[in-house]
C-alpha cells in the first residue's frame, strides 16, 4: 500500500518528531532487512518513479518501500544524515558534494537514476535569445543550482562565464553580459510562482513540473543531456551502501521496466540513465 508523507521547509524544527510519528520506525535498518526502506523524495519526478516501483515492481523484488515526500532541497539530506530516512532520491552529484562540504555530512551516491533537464521559462519571450536589454532572470539561490543555471544561460549564448567557472559559479563569474541581464536569486521552489514578476527564470525540472510546466513544451531553452553531470541519484549515509534493500532499489531504478516508465510518462522531459 502506498504510504506518503508531505514535509515542507517550514517543518524543519519539528523534523525528527514529524518523521518518527509518520514513519514506521524502520529507518536505518531498525526494522531489519525485512522492514520497509524509508526513502525521501521530491514529488516529481522522484516521487512518481518511486511510487511506480512500489506499485508495480517492489513486491516481486522482495522490497517494501515507505516514501516520504519533501518540498525543499535541504530536509531530505538532513533527515538522511539524522537517520530518519534510509535513502533519498532527488539530488545530483555536485549538489551532494556541496551539501557534504558545507554541512559536514557523509552522504554518498549509490546509483544514478534519471536526468531531469533544467530549463529557462518565460511568459514574455518564446526564445531565451530574445530577452530584452536589462531583463530580470530568476535563478536558484543555492550554490550548485545557481552555477548550473548560469552555465545553462552561457550555453544559450546570452552570457559568458570566465574560463574554468565550475560547480561554484556565481554572477560574479559572469564576464560577458551584452543584454545587461539582472539576476534575481531566490529559493528554487519559489521560482515558478514568481515567473510573472520576472522576464524569465531558470527552473529545476521537478519544480517546473510541480507547477504544471512541461520542460519539452514550455521551456524557452532546455539543458542538453550530453556530458551532463546533473543526473539525479539514489543516496544513502556512508556505510549503508550494502544494505540489501538499497541494492534492490538501485537495481530496480536502472531496470528496463523503469526506463520504459520514464520514457512513456515524461516523453523527454525526464531522461532515464543506467549504471553507476
Amino acid at each position: 500500500m502506498r504510504k506518503t508523507v508531505w514535509l515542507a521547509a517550514a517543518t524543519a524544527a519539528a523534523l525528527p518528531l514529524g518523521l518518527t510519528a509518520c514513519g514506521s520506525g524502520t529507518a536505518t535498518g531498525k526494522g531489519g532487512d525485512d522492514g520497509p526502506l524509508v526513502v525521501g523524495v521530491t514529488p516529481v519526478p522522484a516521487g512518481e518513479v518511486l511510487h511506480h516501483i512500489d506499485d508495480k515492481l517492489a513486491a516481486k523484488a522482495g522490497l517494501k518501500l515507505e516514501i516520504k515526500e519533501f518540498t525543499d532541497y535541504v530536509l531530505p539530506n538532513t533527515a538522511l544524515q539524522e537517520g530518519t530516512l534510509d535513502a533519498n532520491l532527488y539530488q545530483n552529484q555536485p549538489f551532494l558534494d556541496d551539501f557534504n562540504k558545507s554541512k559536514g555530512t557523509d552522504l554518498v551516491s549509490v546509483v544514478k537514476a534519471y536526468l531531469p533537464p533544467m530549463g529557462v521559462y518565460s511568459h514574455k519571450v518564446k526564445d531565451v535569445r530574445r530577452l530584452r536589454d536589462g531583463a530580470t532572470v530568476g535563478v536558484p539561490n543555492d550554490l550548485t543550482n545557481e552555477a548550473r543555471a548560469l552555465k545553462l544561460l552561457a550555453s544559450a549564448g546570452v552570457i559568458e562565464l570566465k574560463p574554468g567557472a565550475g560547480a561554484d559559479a556565481s554572477p560574479a563569474d559572469v564576464t560577458g553580459n551584452p543584454r545587461h541581464l539582472k539576476f534575481q536569486e531566490m529559493e528554487a521552489a519559489q521560482l515558478p510562482r514568481s515567473l510573472d514578476d520576472m522576464d524569465a527564470a531558470v527552473i529545476n525540472n521537478n519544480f517546473a513540473q510541480d507547477a504544471g510546466l512541461s520542460p519539452t513544451k514550455d521551456a524557452v531553452y532546455l539543458e542538453s543531456a550530453k556530458n551532463n553531470p546533473y543526473a539525479n541519484l539514489l543516496a544513502v549515509k556512508k556505510g549503508n551502501e550494502n544494505d540489501p534493500r538499497v541494492k534492490k532499489l538501485a537495481k530496480l531504478l536502472t531496470s528496463p521496466e523503469v526506463k520504459k516508465f520514464i520514457e512513456d510518462k515524461y516523453k523527454g522531459s525526464v531522461l532515464p540513465v543506467s549504471g553507476n
